[in-house]
């Protein structure tokens, strides 16, 4: 004898298989629909290798502190005004190294004549000065002294030149001069201020002998 089955049972179980299968086949949409945008964003098929959000680096292997950006340029002027003062120092040197030589004998040779000389000497009239550029000096402060013999016989001559500050004082002076001119002849020695550009300083011719 055939025991029959509870009519719940039959009426149950072809319903949960269709929900199943609905399950599946509305995963499957997603997953190809998630496919199908992939392959058009990239048309190689590979996904993007870059990410949203990138990667801090990593500091622990760093030492020190990294200088900021105001520090660096800080540094960098100085730099830059280390080398240009350097530099000037060093035009400074090499204009006054070429001229002391040559006046140097004659510098020593002007101040023992006017050391016995009274009053401004004999010879203003024969001799003018004149600033030369910084930037032929190295930024020193050179005068050119010109002198001209203008009488009708050989001559020699020491010349001084006084170098005074804002109020008038004589900070430094410099002695140069010319041996054995002819008639006519002219001489142009430099007198060289070895003191500070500032402050500045002026030049002034407060003797001239002839001998």
């Amino acid at each position: 004898m055939t025991t029959p089955q509870p009519r719940g049972s039959q009426s149950h179980r072809p319903g949960r298989t269709r929900s199943a299968v609905v399950a599946v086949a509305a995963a499957l949409a997603v997953t190809g629909a998630l496919t199908s945008c992939g392959a058009d964003d990239d048309p190689g098929g590979s996904a993007p290798s870059f990410s949203e959000r990138p990667t801090p680096p990593d500091t622990a292997s760093f030492s020190g502190t990294a200088p900021s950006m105001k520090e660096s340029v800080v540094e960098s002027v100085r730099a830059s005004a280390s080398a240009a003062a350097s530099s000037a120092s060093a035009a400074a040197s090499a204009f006054e190294a070429s001229v002391s030589a040559e006046v140097a004998r004659a510098s020593e040779t002007a101040e023992e004549v006017l050391d016995d000389v009274d009053g401004r000497g004999n010879a203003l009239s024969e001799v003018s000065v004149r600033g030369k550029p910084r930037s032929e000096t190295g930024g020193l402060l050179a005068v050119l002294v010109t002198i001209t013999n203008k009488t009708d016989a050989e001559a020699s001559y020491a010349v001084r030149v006084d170098f005074r500050d804002s109020s008038g004082r004589t900070v430094e002076t410099r002695y140069v001069g010319a041996e054995d001119l002819a008639p006519g002849e002219r001489a142009e020695p430099l007198a060289v201020s070895r003191k500070p550009t500032d402050p500045p300083l002026t030049p002034k011719l407060t003797q001239a002998q002839r001998y």
